[in-house]
């Protein structure tokens, strides 16, 4: 199946008592077992099959087995959030006086787990000075556990070159884990590129509608665990905490997310809510179709704000201009992602202006809507960030993030041309060769 089609159809078949062609809901806490020997089995792991539905639930495994085949995996885990998938993803691999490398740009939450709440387990996380593979090698030691990356950092917007990452990270016997919530798997699959494990809020675009928490994990099945046994024993030694189960012994190539499921999601809880799963498989239907709208609209805005001169500065990776434009070919096939940055003339205080005066644009801390959302990330998604924190990440005062939506494209350039104007209140002139609807829109302010 290509793409769209397994986002449609892969991971469920019907069931002949009741075949529907939607995913039903199996709101159960609980499965019966057929008796105590069954009931063994299952808790053994000698026989697939439900158990409780804080490990497993049919609607669940439907969710899972479409995201890792959209994005080329073996198997994945669902979650509660983005975050939870985050900080699984992580303990699994790490252990106290472990550490892990990333690259600096990253969304604000994710610093806040790497700086500080991992650092309180034993776990060390070192930021490289920026994303380039060069940086990240120079800080993989004995002790590093993985490499970490953004494949499109939210807010900064750069493009990472996961290829290289993956070889420098190899090359060092650890896996590189990367969070595509960004790009979603319709314009780029990491492992593709060599990425190990894959990340994702499934909040964001692949639900797409802003109305439902999930997160998933995505396990290539490709990093060798087995032969890196003395950097990673959790997974070839026997578990005390699960019968002395030996993991790659009993998962095979899968041994990363059935330690995952088995350790930190049968123990710590974090569970997708069935209802949760269905919501999402609802957007998951559409997302390829909406990330073609998500893209060209993007790139339209792009170009209005690169040309209307009461904007200061733009971050779209999709302009030659842009340090990441080599990358967005490699990676996105051309297609910048529909979030970028900018920062008005006049600062921080014409950036206030502008974020006010937005209408049609919804002020939001989320992003990967439908609808058109802004964000001001020095004071929300950034905020604990310390300025010079937040300039590492790529975050500056006057930044405004927008996470371009599906709605009509003249709407989203006339709300933001309203909100410019009600920003840098100079005389205007009308934008060279931009109408809507018959009016000029976008505006350039007068110069001498």
């Amino acid at each position: 199946m290509r793409q769209e089609t397994i986002a449609l159809h892969y991971g469920y078949t019907p069931d002949e008592s009741a075949p529907t062609t939607a995913v039903p809901i199996y709101q159960s806490a609980a499965y019966e077992f057929e008796s105590a020997e069954h009931a063994a089995a299952l808790f053994n792991l000698e026989v697939e099959g439900f158990r409780y539905s804080r490990i497993s639930n049919p609607t669940n495994e439907v969710l899972e087995r479409r995201v890792a085949a959209m994005e080329g995996g073996l198997q994945a885990l669902s979650v509660s959030s983005g975050q939870a998938a985050m900080h699984y993803a992580m303990l699994n691999v790490t252990a106290p006086g472990t550490n892990i490398v990333s690259v600096p740009q990253l969304y604000g939450t994710t610093y806040t787990l790497f700086a500080h709440l991992l650092p309180k387990m034993g776990v060390t996380v070192r930021f490289a000075a920026n994303d380039s593979p060069k940086e990240i090698a120079a800080l993989i030691d004995d002790d590093t556990r993985a490499v970490y990356c953004e494949s499109v950092g939210n807010p900064a917007g750069n493009v990472c070159d996961v290829e290289a990452l993956a070889s420098v990270a190899h090359a060092r016997d650890v896996p590189l884990i990367v969070d595509n919530t960004v790009p979603t798997p319709i314009l780029l699959r990491p492992i593709e590129f060599g990425a190990d494990v894959v990340v994702h809020s499934l909040t964001k675009f692949m639900g797409g509608h802003g109305t439902t928490m999930g997160g998933i994990i995505i396990d290539s099945g490709k990093f060798p665990w087995a032969r890196h046994a003395a950097r990673f024993p959790m997974f070839t030694e026997p578990d005390p905490s699960y019968h002395d189960l030996v993991y790659t012994e009993h998962f095979g190539d899968a041994a990363y997310i059935g330690r995952c499921r088995s350790v930190y999601q049968r123990t710590l809880g974090s569970v997708l809510a069935p209802l949760n799963a269905f919501l999402l498989l609802q957007g998951i239907e559409s997302v390829a179709l909406r990330m073609e709208r998500h893209v060209e609209n993007a790139r339209r805005v792009a170009e209005f704000l690169r040309e209307d001169a009461r904007v200061e500065w733009l971050n779209y990776a999709g302009f030659p201009e842009s340090p990441y434009f080599p990358l967005t070919q490699k990676y996105l096939g051309g297609r910048a992602c529909s979030i970028m940055t900018f920062g008005i003339r006049g600062g921080l205080a014409a950036g206030t202006r502008f974020y006010n005066a937005l209408a049609l644009i919804k002020r939001v801390v989320n992003l990967g809507d439908s609808k058109s959302l802004a964000c001001h990330p020095a004071s929300t998604t950034h905020r604990q960030m310390t300025p010079d924190e937040q300039a590492k990440a790529g975050v500056t005062p006057e930044m405004i993030r927008v996470s371009i939506g599906i709605e009509h494209i003249d709407d989203i350039l006339e709300d933001l041309d309203q909100a410019l104007g009600a920003a840098v209140p100079e005389r205007v002139t009308a934008h060279p060769g931009m109408t809507a609807r018959g009016r000029s829109v976008g505006a350039r302010v007068s110069t001498p």
